[in-house]
C-alpha cells in the first residue's frame, strides 16, 4: 500500500468516525429538544456542566450537524478523490479553527464583555422562563444546587422576573437551601453567580481543558495538512 493509499484510508475512517459522532449529537440534540425531561432524567448525575447556561439541546444539534458537513465532506471528498469536497472540508475546518482561536483569545483577554453578553442573553430567560418552562427551570435547578450557584451573576437576576412575582422568594439554592429564601437571606448568602463558578472551574482544572483545545488543534491541523497532501497528489496518480 502506497503513501498516497495509506493517507487517504486514513482519512476515509476519520472523518467517518467524525460523521458518525456528529449524527450521534444531532440524534441526541432532537430528542432533548422533544423529551428533555427523560434526557435530565437519565443524565441528571452528569448534568453540572457548562452547556446547561445555554440550551444544551440546539448545542447539541449545532454541533452535530457541523461534524455531519465535515465528516461528509472529508470521507466522500477522499473516496471520490474530489478536489472540489477536499478543498470544501479544508475551508471549513480553517474557518473553524480561526473562530476557535478567536474565541479563545475573546474568553482570555474580555471575560468581562463575555460575561455581559452572557447576562443579556441569558437574563431576560430567568425572568421570564424561569417557574414557567418545566424542562428550562428543572436544568437550572439541578445546575445551581450541583454547582453550588445562583442565576447566571448571583440572586438579583431573579429579581422582577415571574417566580419572584408569583412566590415573593428567590429559588432555595440562592439561599444554600434555606426556606424561605427571602431578599435578605439571599443577599445574606452571597452564594456565587453560575458564570463566575463555571470560570473557577475552568481555572482550577486549566491544564486539563488546555491540554483538550491543544488535543482539539492538533487534530484540526493534522485534518487540513492531510486534506491538502490528498489535493495536491490527486493530479500526480
Amino acid at each position: 500500500m502506497g503513501c498516497f493509499t495509506f493517507i487517504k484510508v486514513m482519512m476515509i475512517l476519520f472523518n467517518l468516525a467524525i460523521f458518525l459522532s456528529g449524527g450521534t449529537l444531532l440524534g441526541v440534540g432532537i430528542w432533548v429538544t422533544v423529551d428533555g425531561q427523560s434526557f435530565l432524567d437519565i443524565f441528571g448525575a452528569i448534568s453540572s456542566s457548562i452547556l446547561q447556561v445555554v440550551n444544551v439541546s440546539y448545542f447539541l444539534i449545532v454541533i452535530g450537524a457541523i461534524l455531519l458537513v465535515i465528516g461528509f465532506l472529508g470521507c466522500y471528498g477522499a473516496q471520490k478523490e474530489s478536489k472540489c469536497l477536499l478543498m470544501m472540508f479544508f475551508s471549513v475546518v480553517l474557518i473553524i479553527f480561526i473562530a476557535e482561536v478567536a474565541a479563545a483569545v475573546v474568553a482570555l483577554v474580555y471575560t468581562g464583555i463575555a460575561g455581559t453578553l452572557l447576562t443579556a442573553v441569558v437574563t431576560p430567560l430567568l425572568k421570564d422562563k424561569y417557574g414557567v418552562d418545566k424542562s428550562f427551570t428543572h436544568i437550572w435547578n439541578v445546575t445551581m444546587t450541583e454547582v453550588h450557584c445562583c442565576g447566571l451573576n448571583n440572586y438579583t437576576d431573579f429579581n422582577d422576573s415571574v417566580w419572584y412575582k408569583d412566590h415573593e422568594t428567590y429559588p432555595e439554592p440562592c439561599c444554600n437551601n434555606t426556606q424561605p429564601c427571602t431578599y435578605t437571606i439571599a443577599a445574606e448568602s452571597k452564594v456565587t453567580g453560575c458564570f463566575d463558578q463555571v470560570l473557577e472551574e475552568i481555572r482550577t482544572h486549566a491544564g486539563v481543558v488546555g491540554g483538550v483545545a491543544a488535543g482539539i488543534a492538533a487534530l484540526e491541523i493534522a485534518a487540513m495538512a492531510v486534506a491538502m497532501y490528498l489535493y495536491c497528489h490527486l493530479d500526480q496518480k
